[in-house]
């Protein structure tokens, strides 16, 4: 670790079993509120489509709503999907509410999956697949402006202003969702922060780390200060047994159906997941346990990977409820022995 720890949220608003759609947003949202209220540094909205897994179709409106109903927490879209968003359009959206929120919004783009979502909204394999680095160079260049304009192989348009002005605007730079070691070295050519998964453990994450550090040092960038950004699930509970046997009773509920329900565009097989064993992983290698487990296990891995900013996936007790307790027990709890080392 270079600095000091920051805590955070990754809001999913999966629907668990017998929720409907406005509950698992009300959940998501009402998070916010307790995050601001608990003392954490921020909250990242994920993006899903057609798939009960996450039901914000757009993390990108969603981080504008909570920005409106925050007055201090950072807003973050963990990520906004460039494989069927206009690059030009996202950055348009990201300066609007960098503007609006006094400098609070953090933009995160991704890839995002080949799912049918590419057949829905008309974009197609080929931009998930080999037009990523196009799109996000784009929305560099619109978020840079004063104007921009294209000639490539997936955009093409003449010039025109961006609207409002980039110039003076507090917004930082996209962070990169990272899955796959080109994906790092994309953005360590740019200079780029990473999000790295809760689907990984350390092992995995300090491995990307120090490939992003080989590139960037390769291309003349250096890798030191960049804020990465890791994701993990993060349960609290009075002990490991009582936080993991919670979570066994309600994630697999969830991620069933919802891995279930990313539907690939072409002929490819269907990811296949088991739920129970899924959970069972996670709660492996993620702050899950009293306190002062969680506060151990995150600082180890803050430790092992020199990532120190840290967002966590906190509705594993799929009740409005207990995502409000487990908030509450981390910015209290688990956040202050976390700063106190």
């Amino acid at each position: 670790m270079t600095t000091e720890p920051r805590l955070g949220l990754f809001l999913v608003a999966g629907r668990f079993p017998g929720q409907d759609d406005a509950e698992a947003l009300h959940r998501a949202l009402e998070a916010v509120d307790a995050a601001e209220r608990s003392g954490l540094h921020d909250a990242w909205l994920a993006e899903h489509h057609f798939t009960s897994y996450g039901t914000c179709p757009s993390a990108i409106t969603a981080a504008g709503y909570a920005l409106g109903r925050t007055r201090r927490l950072q807003l973050g879209t963990a990520v906004s999907v460039l494989s069927t968003t206009h690059p030009v359009a996202l950055a348009e959206q990201a300066l609007l509410l960098d503007r609006a929120s006094a400098g609070r919004l953090r933009l995160g783009a991704g890839r995002g999956g080949p799912w049918v979502d590419l057949e829905v909204f008309g974009t197609g394999l080929d931009r998930f697949e080999d037009g990523f680095a196009e799109g996000l160079d784009l929305l560099l260049d619109a978020l840079a402006g004063p104007r921009t304009s294209a000639d490539g192989k997936h955009f093409a348009f003449r010039e025109v202003d961006v609207v409002p002005d980039p110039a003076g605007s507090s917004l930082a730079p996209p962070t990169v969702a990272c899955t796959s070691k080109s994906t790092v070295e994309l953005a360590a050519r740019r200079g780029l922060p990473m999000l790295l998964g809760m689907h990984i453990g350390d092992e995995d994450k300090a491995e990307m780390v120090r490939h992003y550090e080989d590139t960037a040092l390769a291309c003349g960038r250096d890798p030191r200060g960049v804020d990465h950004v890791s994701t993990v699930l993060a349960h609290v509970a009075d002990s490991a047994d009582e936080a993991r046997a919670e979570l066994r009773s309600t994630m697999p509920g969830w991620l069933g159906p919802g891995l279930a329900g990313h539907r690939p565009v072409d002929d490819r097989p269907p990811p296949q997941r088991d739920p129970l064993a899924y959970t069972e992983q996670l709660c492996g290698f993620s702050p899950v346990g009293s306190p002062e487990q969680c506060a151990e296990r995150l600082l180890t891995g803050m430790r092992r990977t020199g990532v120190d900013h840290v967002i966590a996936m906190v509705e594993g007790g799929g009740t409005t409820e207990r995502t409000r307790e487990n908030i509450h027990r981390l910015g209290t709890e688990v956040q202050p022995l976390l700063l106190g080392r």
